[in-house]
């Protein structure tokens, strides 16, 4: 689940109206928190469970099914693996994941009046807390068998970029490296990439530093550094990259109306590059084989 995005100024970034706006702290004053053994073992379990429970509801998207129901999935899911679906009252948001379809670009709220049509993409984003420790993951689902071309190329597009982030996270780089990966290759694709949110730094609190933009943003750009836990969660859009939210607070449509797609992991910085906590081949001889 991403935050919005934090700018130096719109001029300079590029950052829309909505965008909030302060100083940015200095750099080496960011509050970033370094992972030891015992906190890291944690992030792994949370982060398996938030795996588990996304490959779970990605089984049941089709078409006819509501994004209500996927929600009440998502909550016994978490809830019967003893941990607390993180989402649900985080200031004030009403449900347990978020489900955003089409050209909702982020925190689509699930409802008992909205189905899956065939042919539509929805994200389901799911966080889990358990024994203090967040889990932070998405994937943009196919809904039937009639998905266009061109929404086909913007679920690639942003699976993709989500790789390519990744690639580069080891110890000593910077946390733009990540944007400016991203970045290149959507463009390159001919999509754009959603500036006013962004990924973050995750652990015992759900959103801290370091924000995470997905593309070449100016302020703040600290070094990676081992033991750092952070989402990188690309939004990709086929039109502009501008956003509009609506009038719930939390709706995040594409300003053109096109489709938006998004992918999310959580990451550790190992020693020697990264691990993906909430990869679902970790699930492989887990609890959550089935």
């Amino acid at each position: 689940m991403e935050i919005e995005a934090v700018a130096t100024g719109a001029a300079e970034t590029g950052a829309a109206a909505g965008a909030t706006e302060r100083l940015w702290p200095e750099q080496d004053s960011m509050a970033i928190d370094i992972k030891g053994p015992a906190e890291i073992e944690k992030m792994r379990n949370s982060c398996l469970l938030a795996a588990a429970t996304l490959r779970m509801a990605s089984g049941h998207v089709k078409p006819g099914v509501s994004t209500e129901y996927l929600d009440k999935l998502c909550h016994e899911y978490i809830c019967d693996h003893g941990a607390i679906p993180a989402p649900l009252n985080y200031r004030g948001f009403p449900k347990s994941i978020c489900t955003s379809i089409n050209e909702v670009v982020c925190h689509g709220i699930p409802s008992p009046k909205q189905h899956l049509r065939n042919g539509d993409i929805v994200n389901v984003d799911v966080t889990t807390i358990l024994d203090g420790f967040h889990g932070d993951t998405s994937v943009t689902v196919f809904v039937g068998d009639k998905v266009s071309s061109e929404a086909r190329h913007v679920t690639e597009v942003s699976r993709r970029s989500l790789e390519l982030g990744i690639a580069v996270v080891k110890p000593g780089a910077r946390i733009r490296d990540i944007g400016s990966a991203i970045q290149s290759y959507a463009e390159g694709e001919g999509c754009s990439v959603v500036r006013d949110y962004c990924g973050h730094g995750i652990g015992r609190v759900f959103h801290t530093d370091p924000q995470v933009p997905h593309y070449a943003a100016r302020g703040p750009s600290p070094r990676i550094r081992e033991g750092m836990t952070f989402t990188i969660e690309p939004m990709i859009n086929l039109g502009t990259w501008r956003t509009r939210l609506l009038g719930d607070g939390w709706t995040v449509k594409t300003a053109d109306g096109r489709l938006s797609a998004q992918f999310e992991h959580t990451i550790l910085v190992t020693g020697s590059g990264h691990e993906v906590l909430t990869d679902w081949a970790r699930l492989k001889g887990s609890r959550y084989t089935n």
